[in-house]
């Protein structure tokens, strides 16, 4: 008989218990409404119950609180146990950083500054946003100092059905501009190819010393090695030699519509339209002719002769005895 009581009781408290616990739950926006703690909750579900976690937390509601609630606002549930209860989620994510880099820029060349901006935000921390959520940032009470590059800025994040989220950020902010730089790494001595260059983004204080167009690179020679993606400085190229010190070069000596040649030993290596020292073969004479091309040297009648480099003459000094 006592049997059959329990089993009545626990039929008819199931039968009054109509509405069901929701364990979890996904929330979509900042508040906590009562259909998100129960499912059937009656006439009062869509009754705000208030705001939930921020995106990216939760927030747990343990069995007597769910008691009271289901109390006020006539949910005909009640817990059988003390580990009954209810977890919110507001599913988040970080804003992307380009976000905020791209206000940052928005906000800086309102000022009048360059358009192209490398713009650097170290130890960035992304506030978090809800995951579905379309978010924008805007950048107010910006100081930035262009001489230096550096910025500090309030930043504010918003979001439909979020708060705004605002921060303090601060970084470096340096106008760019296209110049060649090395694919890979370069010796001393090579002749630059256009595939040995590609275009990138450098900082514009640079841009004084370095290339600035692949015809100021191409078919230059370099002095020092060069690393891979590094820029070109100017004073690194130099125009290869077509002359190399010790060859037997082609010497032409024009004058009066005669043009004579001859073979010379040059005595130093030159580029196109340099001016280096010869020594004539024939006449042992050592003259000053200019590059005109691969091994060949050009001699004008006016050309000053060329002095041989003498080695430097020490003199001995005997103390008198």
């Amino acid at each position: 008989m006592r049997t059959l009581v329990v089993v009545l009781g626990l039929l008819v408290c199931a039968q009054a218990q109509a509405a069901a616990l929701r364990n979890m739950t996904t929330l979509h926006g900042p508040n906590v409404y009562l259909r998100d703690l129960f499912e059937d909750a009656g006439v009062n579900a869509d009754r705000v119950l208030g705001p939930g976690p921020t995106p990216g937390g939760r927030i747990i509601v343990e069995a007597a609180q769910l008691n009271a609630i289901a109390r006020q606002f006539d949910v005909a549930w009640r817990s059988v146990s003390r580990a009954d209860r209810a977890v919110l989620e507001w599913p988040g994510r970080p804003l992307r950083k380009e976000i905020a880099v791209e206000a940052v820029r928005l906000a800086i060349t309102a000022g009048g500054a360059a358009d192209d901006l490398d713009i650097d935000l170290p130890g960035f921390i992304a506030p978090i946003v809800p995951v579905e959520a379309k978010t924008s940032a805007t950048v107010s009470q910006l100081e930035y100092d262009p001489n230096s590059g550096r910025f500090t800025a309030a930043l504010t994040v918003t979001a439909d059905g979020m708060d705004p989220i605002d921060s303090r950020i601060s970084g470096r902010a340096d106008a760019v501009v296209d110049a060649p730089v090395a694919v890979t790494r370069l010796l001393p001595e090579t002749i630059l190819r256009p595939d040995d260059i590609r275009l990138a983004r450098i900082h514009a204080s640079l841009a004084d010393e370095v290339a600035r167009s692949p015809d100021q690179v191409v078919g230059m020679q370099l002095r020092r090695p060069l690393a891979a993606g590094q820029p070109l400085r100017l004073a690194d190229l130099v125009r290869p030699p077509l002359v190399q010190r010790g060859a037997t070069v082609l010497i032409q000596l024009a004058s009066s519509g005669l043009s004579v040649t001859g073979q010379a030993i040059a005595l130093d290596a030159g580029a196109d339209g340099e001016r280096i020292r010869v020594q004539n073969m024939t006449s042992h004479a050592y003259l000053f002719a200019q590059v005109i091309g691969p091994g060949q040297v050009r001699v004008t009648p006016d050309a000053p002769p060329a002095l041989p480099r003498q080695p430097p003459r020490y003199e001995q000094r005997v103390d008198a005895q």
